[in-house]
């Protein structure tokens, strides 16, 4: 469900006056193309780009009004998109491709993070992996009488893929597991600290906060082993708006807030703890650790994204696979 920030603007009024042929181009005409940016953004760890950006005053520098929307989930962001609501996302690359596949003029213009997650499992699977093999998860169950717990976002999210990449590229059969779909990193942390799953692909806070409570599932792969280049939140932009000088303005602030987060750990750590919920002192555990890998420049993701792309289409996700050309424009990014 999404979060209403701003009231009527003159966006609905054309959507309301017949508008449709504007799909995807959310954003009003101005002298340059546009006046006005809807942003949705998620509250997680992947998106602090926007937190920081929000937060040091790097969009006051933009030469249009921030309409900016908070959204829990990627489905919901790829239905707003289609309607025409929005012109910039931060949030999933298998979503941002679903949004391309449906023939939304958009494309990702810059990565947000790179390798951020980590697949998470009970202590007691390590010494069955380590003397079974991907056979361990079929002993598991034959020792407990029920099968190994994986909890993690809705099917097709990015945490979702690379849990069931990683389980295939280890020779797994998915039916010798169970994978139970878990809305929100925070929901995700109380299933851990309840007992109610024994593992979960998963990106920050949890892997962090779950190393510093002493819980018995903790970090058992990180996603720079599973998958090098592994992609996560990105940057979507509408074809309109990276044709306008307000794109470049978004990806300059987009890169200071990347050097930012690299430079400054402890007010970024702050920043955290105000915009996501996460404690400070663990914000900054996290974000001195293996998994926060903050990008800006799309190119460090398109080994990961190919990867994704054929692994949605055999999923159905999208309907063919994307080339990296049709999911990235590089120009914003290399016109800074």
């Amino acid at each position: 469900m999404e979060t209403e920030r701003t009231l009527l603007s003159r966006r609905t009024y054309l959507q309301g006056a017949g508008a449709a042929a504007t799909l995807g181009v959310a954003g009003c005409l101005g002298s340059d193309g546009i006046d006005e940016l809807t942003v949705a953004y998620m509250p997680i760890f992947p998106d602090l780009q926007w937190f920081v950006m929000e937060e040091e005053g790097y969009l006051d520098e933009i030469d249009a009004t921030i309409d900016d929307r908070e959204f829990t989930d990627g489905p919901a962001i790829v239905q707003a998109y289609g309607s025409g609501e929005l012109d910039v996302a931060m949030f999933g690359i298998v979503p941002s491709m679903i949004v391309i596949d449906r023939g939304i003029p958009a494309k990702v213009a810059a990565a947000n993070i790179k390798e951020p997650m980590a697949i998470m499992a009970h202590d007691d699977l390590r010494p069955l992996w380590d003397e079974h093999g991907s056979d361990a998860f079929a002993v598991w169950e034959e020792e407990r009488g029920r099968k190994f717990r994986f909890g993690t976002f809705p099917q097709g999210s990015v945490p979702d893929v690379l849990l069931r990449y990683w389980l295939q590229q280890e020779g797994v059969d998915e039916s010798t597991v169970e994978i139970i779909e878990i809305g929100g990193a925070n929901a995700v942390w109380q299933a851990i600290a309840n007992g109610e799953i024994d593992g979960s692909s998963i990106m920050e806070p949890v892997p962090t906060r779950a190393a510093e409570e002493g819980v018995p599932v903790q970090t058992f792969r990180t996603a720079a082993e599973v998958m090098p280049g592994q992609p996560a939140a990105v940057t979507l932009m509408s074809d309109e708006v990276r044709d306008s000088d307000v794109a470049g303005q978004f990806l300059e602030g987009h890169v200071r807030a990347t050097e930012f987060i690299r430079d400054n750990t402890a007010a970024t750590a702050d920043i955290v703890e105000s915009g996501i919920g996460m404690a400070a002192d663990q914000a900054q555990s996290a974000l001195e650790g293996p998994l926060s890998n903050f990008v800006t420049d799309p190119q460090e993701i398109e080994n990961g994204t190919e990867i994704f792309s054929a692994f949605a289409n055999e999923n159905g996700q999208i309907d063919e696979q994307l080339a990296l050309d049709d999911i990235f424009d590089y120009s914003v990014y290399d016109s800074l």
